[in-house]
């Protein structure tokens, strides 16, 4: 018996990306489901993991359901201690730790303003002052992972679950042309040309595109591997 794993919309679904690199990078079996959104089978996908209202979400093989990437982060880490969802050093840990709680609740400006799209770019987007505010922050815990961070390319040197959780927003990075400092750019790069990172957008190319994405800014190529 594996997990089971119900996900969203792949070129958009941020929270669904997270949950399925949790996954994905850690080589844990699962079995994935997908549904979209803003379509009247999204709830009837839902029904089989009551009593969540939204995606990600998963099955524990023996049948219980975990609600919420953060609460499925934990469940994962506490289950499989031997995969590495956390750094090793305990400084590092609580660091990533917090990193991945602000993750989950903050930077609502960067949300709101830059929805992932995985399937283009935009050109010339104007950056807010609390879109740009949103940036400094990230790029500060970003610089602060790196000071502790192992051999390696990832925040905190290995792959962890900061690296998940921030895996979206590195793409907004990229797509939107966000202007960010030298030392940030190859993390975004690194995410974004990552071979897991990239089989999960080829499948959702292969899905018709969503209009409520749509932006009215000039729309430029996806600027990671094709």
């Amino acid at each position: 018996m594996t997990y089971d794993l119900l996900v969203g919309d792949r070129s958009y679904s941020s929270w669904s990306l997270r949950g399925w690199l949790l996954f994905a990078k850690f080589n844990v079996d699962v079995t994935v489901h997908d549904t979209r959104f803003y379509i009247p089978q999204f709830q009837e996908d839902l029904k089989p993991f009551t009593p969540a209202r939204t995606v990600p979400v998963m099955r524990l093989p023996e049948g219980g359901v975990v609600m919420d990437s953060l609460g499925m982060a934990e469940t994962l880490a506490e289950r499989h201690p031997d995969k590495g969802y956390w750094p090793e050093n305990t400084e590092a840990r609580a660091l990533a730790r917090g990193m991945v709680a602000e993750m989950h609740s903050g930077y609502g400006a960067l949300r709101s303003a830059c929805p992932m799209n995985l399937r283009q770019s935009f050109i010339d987007f104007p950056v807010s002052e609390e879109v740009s505010a949103d940036l400094a922050r990230i790029e500060q815990l970003w610089a602060a992972a790196r000071n502790l961070a192992t051999d390696g390319p990832w925040l905190f040197g290995q792959y962890s679950i900061a690296d998940a959780f921030f895996a979206p927003v590195a793409a907004r990075m990229a797509g939107y042309g966000l202007p960010i400092g030298e030392a940030s750019k190859p993390y975004v790069v690194e995410t974004i040309s990552d071979p897991v990172f990239l089989e999960w957008r080829r499948r959702g190319l292969q899905d018709a595109p969503q209009s409520n994405y749509d932006l009215p800014y000039a729309a430029g190529k996806w600027p990671g591997p094709d």
